[in-house]
Parts: structure tokens; C-alpha cells; sequence
């Protein structure tokens, strides 16, 4: 008999419209406050016009998130979905002890907590219309010395019921549409410029969620040298518009 393939299933309208939502830098985690290392890039020239601001972006996708954080909500996802406590622990630790400067970690953990904020209040109003109350929001808030973005991040995606594909390129789309907004502040360029950027990180995004999901544990990295460098000459540079 031939194989039956299973298909996941399809993307519901509310678990998009909360995709879309997790997705929006009006999500009040503090994402626009963040260059990652782009400020810094723009200070010391290597990044200085709408092509190379572009490049640095993309060569990030790959390089950094789909091999670190997009790779940790595949994850985490997984682990979300079959109640894997010690997983989540271990992914969240990995994430902590990755981070190769104070502002990055800082970063990570502030968008962590402020994400768990926020699925408090979505969770009470749910609660408030009859529904039951969903534990892993304490699970994740009790993560020591705090929750991380990615690991948060993963739940709140497996609350949607999204397939887990849909649900890392809402986070690379939410991370990308930061970037974009930061080099165009930081450079500085135009909107279409901006637009532009984008567009070519929307071509080249479902590589890099691909690339995260299929990745196994032992190929996980966060090894970014430059990138640490200028993130730790960023924690003391003269003047800056964004924290990381």
C-alpha cells in the first residue's frame, strides 16, 4: 500500500490573526527598544547604506537566528506540547548561558518577562469568559533567574495551535520587522528603503525556518564573533539610541 503521509493542520483564521499579534512590534515586550548589534555596526562604518544594512540582516537570519533562537522555539514548541519540564529548563539555561555579552542576556530575559506579563493578562481575560487556567504561563514565569524570549516565546505560539512552522515565521518576521525599524532609525534610511529590506528577508525566510526546525541539538550555536565584539563595544559606546 502506498505511504500516507500525514499533513499538519491547517492554519486556522484566529491562530493567524495571533500570530499576526505575537508578530506586531505593538506586542509590548519592548522589541523596538533593541538594535542587536546593528547600532553598533552603523558606529564603527561597517554598516553605513541601505545595501550593507541590508546584507547584515540577512547574514544575521541565518548565522545567528535560525541556528540559535528560531532553532530554541522549534524546540521548545515540542516541548511545550508534551508538558517536558526538564527540556524547557535545559533550553531556557542554554539560551542564558549562550548569550556572549550583559546586553544581550539582559535582553533576552526583559523580553521574557515581559512576555509572561502578557500571556497573564491574555490568560485571565480567557479565564474570565469561562475557559480553564493554563499553568505553564507560572511553569514558565518560575524559569530561573528568568524566562527567556525564545522559550516564552514557544509557548505563547503553542497556545494558538499554530503549526510549528507558522509559528517560527511569526518570530522571524516579528524579529526581522525590529531589525528593519532600527537600521532605518540607525543609519539612518528611508521607509522604501526598509521596505526593501524586508522584502528580501521575507524571500529568504522560510530557508532560515527550515534550516531551525531540522537542526539537530549537537548543531545548535550562538558562536557570532563579531557580532559579540561590537555588542560589548556597544554596552560603552558614547552615544546610542537602543539598548543592545
Amino acid at each position: 500500500m502506498p505511504k500516507v503521509i500525514s499533513r499538519p493542520a491547517p492554519l486556522t483564521a484566529t491562530a493567524l490573526l495571533q500570530l499576526m499579534w505575537l508578530a506586531s512590534p505593538a506586542l509590548p515586550v519592548g522589541g523596538f527598544s533593541y538594535s542587536e548589534g546593528l547600532e553598533a555596526a552603523v558606529d564603527t562604518g561597517r554598516v553605513h547604506d541601505e545595501a550593507s544594512a541590508g546584507a547584515w540582516i540577512v547574514d544575521q537570519l541565518h548565522l545567528t537566528l535560525a541556528r540559535a533562537d528560531l532553532a530554541v522555539v522549534a524546540g521548545a514548541h515540542r516541548a511545550w506540547s508534551r508538558g517536558d519540564s526538564t527540556r524547557i529548563a535545559e533550553l531556557n539555561d542554554w539560551v542564558r548561558l549562550t548569550r556572549e555579552t550583559m546586553e544581550l542576556r539582559l535582553q533576552t530575559e526583559q523580553m521574557g518577562r515581559s512576555l509572561v506579563e502578557w500571556l497573564r493578562t491574555v490568560d485571565a481575560a480567557a479565564v474570565a469568559d469561562g475557559s480553564e487556567p493554563d499553568g505553564r504561563i507560572a511553569q514558565l514565569a518560575a524559569l530561573r533567574p528568568a524566562p527567556t524570549w525564545p522559550v516564552a516565546f514557544a509557548l505563547a505560539v503553542h497556545r494558538t495551535g499554530a503549526p510549528l512552522r507558522e509559528a517560527l515565521l511569526s518570530h522571524a518576521f516579528g524579529w526581522a520587522e525590529n531589525m528593519v525599524q532600527a537600521a532605518i532609525k540607525a543609519v539612518p534610511l528611508g521607509q522604501s528603503a526598509g521596505q526593501r529590506m524586508l522584502a528580501a528577508l521575507i524571500a529568504t525566510m522560510p530557508q532560515a525556518v527550515d534550516q531551525a526546525i531540522a537542526l539537530p541539538d549537537a548543531e545548535r550555536q550562538a558562536h557570532a564573533p563579531m557580532l559579540a565584539i561590537l555588542s560589548a563595544r556597544h554596552e560603552t559606546q558614547y552615544s546610542r539610541l537602543f539598548r543592545s
